[in-house]
């Protein structure tokens, strides 16, 4: 760790007389950046006083990720916990899972199931079709609503283009990939239909990964091997097996498929009005839950099946744009239906009884913006709000004899809906030639209900629940800058998240023989967050942009010891198990720092590094305790070259160590998954080459993890990929 702290500190003075690069990936910090992320609006990096990390699409294609998830982790300043190969949970500040909002083209993603624990549905979001991805880091319940407490991930993808000159009506890309750590495939292609006033993008793209492989080399911060897989569970001929993985280094099964889908339609009716139609359709096939395949019970498998079946997505989105028309600078009408459907598969080792839990939700959103200048004034408000509903369903289905039974579902069996609704105002002003400040408010309504139509399972003692919530958020920040070259920045900003179906009505089983049983009188969450951010130049080739912050954490909602019917014990499939609840904790601190540095070493050639530490504890016990979700010291290095057609990235990614000590006791953070001694620190070396053949046509490849180092991010329960070689073959048209 030594060592990448002098790394950081000499990227910072070494290079201090080098001149300014062509940047051709733009990894660096430009406060002269336009962001969208902010306000729904267009704004100044230097006008916004929140930490901001912008991921353009040069960088995208450049990094050429599998995942969504794998796009995150590798910009080095957020950590990525992953349960199977097919899931990806960022880490934000100390917040992960329903507690980071993700967005995608201005529509809230999270919904009413969106659980506290580790999601994997940001795979749903296809890497190959984005333009852009913004990171808000810090509550930015003001503008995006609930569950925005440790930040909002931004996901917008490629738009259609318009041929005004009618010079070029049709182009076409193709993307075929290779990696060789899964035997993964990604083949993509779209293709824009564009006319002066209608343009079409349609965009198309298969994914096949094949087991993961993990890294054969002992990590060097630990002395042992960990992980490994050395059985697996199958059945033949009707009975339930343990069997010898060949390849113990090969984490069977954890292979998967996905097909994702964009079509928009764009109508360009005069200078003033513009609409838009967005569809978005994302489908996997069955995903195995490999943490969970990988526990035993009395030597044996505890599962024969944990899968996650089919996770589909679906999203149709208009998008209506009126600018410089009824005395408003820009009006914006947003309405959005999303249909999800996932569902989780169980079977125990050597029971022929498969069980299938299966959710379908839909999601109703409608959003109306307006933006008006006045003098140095910028004046931002709306109106926005969303229909969720849920349809849980299960049943357990006999493997011989084929008969279909009745089972208890995940959530109550009933109606469930979750409603927001709520109205924003934001406002930013520039005060003399040197202070900016934003500030902005909101206030709204979030209702919920939710009944047990079968109450038989478990005579639950309350069949119904509806609740009734005011939100309420705002911000203040105020911006100095100096001169050209600095940026400072205080903001205070507060943040929320009302209960979901998954925090107060859930019934679930953890992987630690605990049943987790509804708890209708929770209340929301609450976060107030201190930021001082700096950016500057300290030379023209020198780039610093860093982040303090401190959170308060109130009502955070945790899981505890419970009762059910007055018994602390229930049977819950076939076995006792403990009964816990989610309960108000009470209050928690979270805060820590970021430090992002960009310099120029030459014309051609750059140095990077990002270091994120957070630290987090609930301060209601009698001595203070870990909060769950604190990642480990999280960071990356590396060295940039770009000559004339040929770019070239090398880069090292780490993660500190999370001490045993420094695990929560809620369960969590996964402690069953983990080494004796907690999750061991970790680093990985990766090289990037790209090269511009003429007639648009490029060859990029890579090595990520060159030292084939077996490691596991703080969390997870699967190994992280060994050495893996890459190839990909780009064609535009």
């Amino acid at each position: 760790m030594k060592t990448i702290l002098t790394i950081l500190l000499l990227t910072i003075t070494i290079y201090s007389k080098a001149q300014v690069v062509r940047d051709t990936i733009q990894k660096s910090i430009n406060l002269d950046e336009v962001v969208k992320s902010v306000n729904k609006t267009e704004e100044m990096k230097r006008q916004v006083a929140s930490q901001i990390l912008v991921i353009n699409s040069k960088q995208i294609q450049f990094d050429n990720p599998q995942t969504s998830a794998d796009l995150l982790t590798n910009t080095g300043q957020i950590m990525v916990q992953k349960s199977q190969q097919g899931g990806g949970s960022p880490i934000i500040r100390g917040f992960e899972a329903s507690r980071v909002l993700m967005v995608i083209d201005g529509v809230r993603m999270n919904n009413l199931i969106y659980r506290s624990g580790h999601l994997q549905n940001i795979i749903t979001v296809d890497p190959s079709l984005l333009q852009k991805v913004e990171v808000y880091f810090g509550p930015s319940s003001t503008v995006y609503g609930s569950d925005a407490l440790g930040g909002t991930i931004h996901f917008m993808t490629k738009k259609p283009e318009l041929s005004p000159e009618g010079n070029k009506p049709l182009t076409l890309n193709f993307v075929q990939r290779f990696s060789s750590v899964n035997n993964a495939s990604t083949t993509h292609f779209n293709f824009n239909l564009g006319g002066k006033k209608f343009a079409s993008l349609t965009g198309i793209t298969y994914n096949s990964f094949g087991d993961l492989k993990m890294g054969k080399r002992i990590n060097p911060f630990y002395d042992s091997t960990y992980g490994l897989r050395p059985w697996y569970a199958a059945r033949i001929n009707g009975k339930d097996s343990m069997l010898t993985n060949s390849d113990k280094h090969s984490q069977t099964p954890s292979a998967y498929k996905q097909f994702d889908l964009l079509q928009k339609f764009l109508f360009k009716q005069n200078a003033h009005i513009e609409h838009q139609l967005n569809i978005q359709y994302s489908n996997s096939s069955d995903i195995p839950r490999y943490d969970r395949l990988t526990e035993l019970r009395g030597g044996k498998p505890k599962f024969s099946d944990w899968y996650y079946g089919p996770q589909t997505r679906f999203m149709s989105a208009y998008d209506l744009n009126v600018k410089n028309k009824f005395k408003f600078d820009n009006i914006h009408l947003g309405l959005s239906y999303q249909k999800i459907q996932e569902s989780r598969i169980t079977r125990n080792f050597g029971s022929n009884n498969i069980n299938s839990r299966v959710e379908d939700v839909g999601v109703f959103g409608y959003n109306l913006d307006f933006l008006k200048y006045i003098k140095k004034h910028k004046i931002r408000f709306g109106f926005d709000g969303q229909a969720n509903n849920l349809k849980s369903t299960a049943t357990k289905t006999n493997l011989v004899n084929e008969v279909v039974s009745p089972l208890d579902t995940r959530y109550p069996n009933g109606d469930n809906t979750l409603n927001h609704n709520a109205l924003y105002f934001t406002h930013t002003v520039a005060i003399g030639k040197k202070f900016v400040l934003n500030d902005g408010l909101r206030f709204g309504q979030s209702v919920l209900k939710s009944s047990i139509a079968n109450n038989s399972f478990f005579n639950l003692p309350v069949t119904s629940v509806e609740q009734k919530n005011l939100t309420y958020s705002g911000y203040a920040g105020l911006i100095y800058n100096p001169i050209n070259t600095v940026k400072l920045s205080y903001l205070l900003s507060s943040g929320y998240r009302v209960p979901n179906i998954d925090d107060l009505s859930k019934i679930f089983e953890t992987s630690n023989g605990i049943v987790i049983v509804p708890n209708p009188d929770l209340e929301p969450e609450q976060t107030v967050s201190n930021e001082i951010g700096l950016s500057f130049k300290p030379h023209k080739s020198v780039r610093i942009e860093t982040s303090f912050y401190y959170t308060l954490f109130n009502n955070a909602i945790t899981t505890g010891p419970s009762a059910l019917n007055g018994q602390d014990s229930v049977e819950y499939d076939g076995k006792m198990s403990k009964v816990y609840a989610n309960n108000n904790a009470g209050t928690a601190v979270i805060y820590g720092y970021s430090l992002a540095v960009n310099a120029n070493i030459s014309k051609n050639s750059q140095l990077f590094a990002n270091f994120t530490y957070t630290k987090g504890e609930v301060t209601t016990a009698s001595t203070n305790q870990p909060l769950d979700h604190i990642a480990p010291i999280t960071g990356n290095v590396g060295y940039i070259l770009s000559v004339k057609n040929f770019n070239l990235e090398a880069a090292s990614i780490f993660n500190g160590k999370k001490d045993i000590k420094n695990y929560s006791n809620s369960g969590e953070d996964n402690l069953q998954y983990a080494t004796e001694e907690g999750m061991p620190a970790w680093m990985t070396f990766n090289l990037r080459l790209g090269y511009n053949f003429p007639k648009n046509f490029k060859l990029q490849g890579g090595i990520e993890n060159l030292l084939d180092t077996q490691y596991r991010v703080f969390a997870s329960g699967i190994n992280s990929p060994g050495r893996n070689f890459y190839l990909a073959l780009r064609l535009n048209y």
